[in-house]
């Protein structure tokens, strides 16, 4: 059958063979911010998955833009040569194409990795001192971030500039920016962590200007014929603070300047927050903001099965779907959903063996 979901995707020079995204996850396995063995083998496995493309983890653009000691960064010549050697191990075998996700924390960062609880790092912990917008930190138990004067928000500009210079030179075809989760740019944004009283906060036009001169910065940077997107919450699930209708405005600045998508999430600014995850919660703001704005949208949350992903795309609801963990509970995800969808796709040689054509136990594991 014709599938939508293994129908190529065109983003300025990149084609993806599929709609099929692996999302960035965290792996907390860093060393002063460079990429370990367990990224090779991280990295290595999913790359052979089938899917379109394979993001590279929230990537920090300082030493203080990190979330935890263990998070990936890009922020120095070992970090960028680290990487490098995932990236081109990767490439010896597989011709997925990469994008990397860089971010900055804010006042997120200086913390634990989720296995370690995830609070604030303590003082024989080797903390850092966090910013953000404004002097109001993620929780009460939280440090206080110190706000961001102009030559601190240049230097930040300059840091996501130079890691999206270091992504080139890795080869890396793709460079998406992270605003949001409640990471810096996700800070900016919402009135809930910015109350600001100058020309960057207040009103939604303030608010928005911060990310909008990073995202232009990195456009004119990064090469015209690779793409740039953007991660939102598209909201904050939280009275009062950043809404649907503000991160449709958003998205049509974003558009203005060159931003080739929208990868649609939700939350992460407010730990209260209560979210009503859902196979698919996300999916009605990643549709509003395709369709209100004309721009190509990757819809994430939930997305667990190859009928639910085919309907996504089918539908026009999104451009593209995002999965994650459901690639860390099951690699193959993509192999089983073209079986589902009936398309034929290549195996790598080594596993050929395996594809259902040539091997009946695939249809009796999976109960046809």
């Amino acid at each position: 059958m014709n599938s939508n979901l293994f129908s190529p995707l065109q983003l300025r020079g990149l084609t993806q063979s599929n709609r099929i995204v692996i999302g960035p996850m965290s792996q907390y396995s860093a060393v002063n911010g460079s990429a370990t063995d367990w990224h090779m083998q991280h990295i290595g496995h999913l790359s052979l998955s089938g899917a379109g493309l394979f993001m590279i983890e929230a990537t920090s653009v300082a030493p203080e833009g990190r979330v935890s000691h263990g998070c990936l960064g890009l922020y120095s010549n070992e970090n960028e040569a680290a990487l490098k050697r995932v990236v081109e191990f990767c490439r010896g075998f597989s011709s997925m194409p990469f994008g990397i996700q860089l971010a900055h924390s804010g006042r997120k960062g200086s913390g634990h990795a989720p296995w370690e609880g995830r609070g604030t790092l303590q003082a024989d912990e080797s903390p850092w001192q966090v910013v953000g917008p404004s002097q109001i930190p993620l929780t009460k138990d939280w440090a206080v971030p110190v706000e961001l004067d102009r030559e601190g928000m240049e230097r930040i500009k300059r840091t996501f500039v130079d890691a999206a210079l270091r992504s080139d030179r890795i080869g890396i075809e793709l460079v998406e920016l992270h605003a949001a989760h409640g990471y810096l740019l996700h800070q900016f944004l919402s009135p809930l962590s910015n109350v600001r009283t100058d020309g960057y906060g207040g009103s939604l036009e303030r608010r928005m200007r911060f990310p909008l001169e990073v995202v232009e910065a990195v456009r004119a940077a990064w090469p015209a014929d690779k793409p740039l997107g953007v991660r939102i919450s598209a909201t904050d699930w939280v009275d009062g603070g950043f809404s649907p209708e503000e991160a449709v405005v958003f998205s049509a600045e974003l558009k203005q300047i060159g931003c080739d998508y929208i990868c649609v999430s939700t939350g992460g600014l407010d730990p209260m927050a209560r979210i009503p995850v859902e196979p698919g919660y996300q999916l009605s703001f990643a549709s509003q903001i395709k369709r209100e704005v004309d721009i190509p949208t990757r819809a994430a949350g939930l997305v667990i099965s190859a009928a639910q992903a085919e309907e996504i795309v089918a539908s026009g609801t999104s451009d593209a779907v995002v999965l994650a963990r459901a690639f860390l509970d099951n690699p193959r995800w993509v192999w089983h959903a073209a079986e589902a969808l009936g398309v034929t796709l290549a195996y790598p040689k080594q596993y050929e063996r395996a594809h259902t054509s040539k091997w009946p136990g695939a249809r009796l594991i999976r109960g046809n």
